[in-house]
């Protein structure tokens, strides 16, 4: 098996190992960090934890009351980031977001503006139930989220290093919902599916908090050690056969590429996004379990996070009561061989 060259990658390889020997180690306190205060859920506690590793934002699709607020929370407690709440709601403007301009009086009467910076400044951001407000406020979001800046009247300001957005989004079809476009759902790294909790875990939940005291996370890296382990798994080798994995995978899922189950099922397919996903959070999840190269099974393993939101059914496919899922699962299984 080759090794891809890694651009950017002055590291030697022994440093590398040591470097991801650390980040294994920091990756392994978060993971229990968390746990004190998230009870089961792991799946959703991973890849909410790889989008954020990986560099990227993710969007937790669920319904209400399964601690996805307090996920987020959490999280920016345990990895020392500066975090923010939007509740969208139908009459959110793009300025409660972004920020306004203000204009301020000096003692001589003399007028200027002075920009005022929106709740979007944040190093973690929650942008909660992201459905329920109009379009353009959505699309002032998923800019920001795009060019980590954002620009008033004609003038850009730079967003918190690192930045990151987990945005919610109530499953059901309720009255007052935007969904959102394809186009928008593409930028986030992956989609979490949070689901109700197991029968231990709520037995756990309901234990621990409806007490006097509940449990506390306390931080445990900087926001400045975070973006080095971004930095460092961007740099982690990737063998060829990994990569040729995740291209067919990706090409598979689009219609067109000769896949007889794709062309019959798949209204559309992932673009190139998928796959520069599918790299990164590869090497992150090898990491979060204690590995130091990724694997077949990383790719495998995150092939319906990264592509489930990325993907559209036939009308067909849909009428038969098909999801997705049942989609992906197919094609890896498919992939697996």
């Amino acid at each position: 098996m080759g090794m891809m060259p890694v651009p950017d990658a002055p590291l030697d390889e022994k440093a590398i190992i040591a470097a991801a020997e650390k980040a294994l180690a920091d990756i392994a306190t978060i993971r229990g960090e968390v746990s004190k205060v998230i009870f089961g859920q792991e799946k959703v506690v991973e890849n909410t934890l790889l989008a954020i590793l990986s560099g990227g934002h993710a969007l937790l699709v669920g319904v209400p009351g399964l601690a996805k607020t307090k996920l987020v929370t959490t999280l920016g407690t345990v990895l020392g980031l500066d975090a923010n709440r939007i509740q969208f709601t139908p009459d959110l403007m793009p300025s409660d977001i972004l920020g306004t301009e203000v204009m301020d009086q000096d003692e001589n009467g003399r007028r200027s503006f002075r920009f005022v910076k929106g709740p979007v400044f944040a190093q973690l951001l929650m942008a909660d139930e992201i459905n329920r407000a109009s379009p353009r406020t959505q699309s002032a979001l998923l800019q920001s989220m795009q060019e980590y800046h954002v620009t008033i009247a004609g003038q850009a300001y730079n967003l918190p290093s690192p930045f990151h957005v987990l945005a919610t989004q109530n499953p059901l079809e309720q009255e007052g919902t935007y969904p959102l476009p394809e186009a928008q759902l593409d930028r986030f790294l992956l989609q979490v599916d949070v689901g109700y909790p197991e029968l231990a875990a709520e037995r756990q939940i309901l234990l621990e908090t409806t007490g006097l005291s509940e449990a506390r996370a306390t931080s445990v890296v900087t926001a400045e050690r975070l973006i080095e382990i971004q930095k460092l798994i961007r740099q982690m080798p990737v063998s060829e056969g990994v990569v040729d994995a995740i291209l067919s995978l990706v090409r598979s899922a689009r219609p067109g590429q000769g896949n007889a189950e794709t062309d019959k099922n798949v209204a559309w397919g992932p673009g190139p996004r998928a796959g520069q996903a599918l790299m990164l959070c590869a090497r992150a999840r090898a990491l979060y379990e204690g590995r130091l190269a990724p694997s077949l099974d990383d790719v495998y393993a995150l092939a319906e996070p990264i592509l489930e939101h990325r993907m559209a059914l036939a009308f067909s496919a849909r009428a038969e009561g098909m999801s997705v899922r049942d989609v992906i699962a197919g094609l890896v299984s498919r992939a697996r061989g």
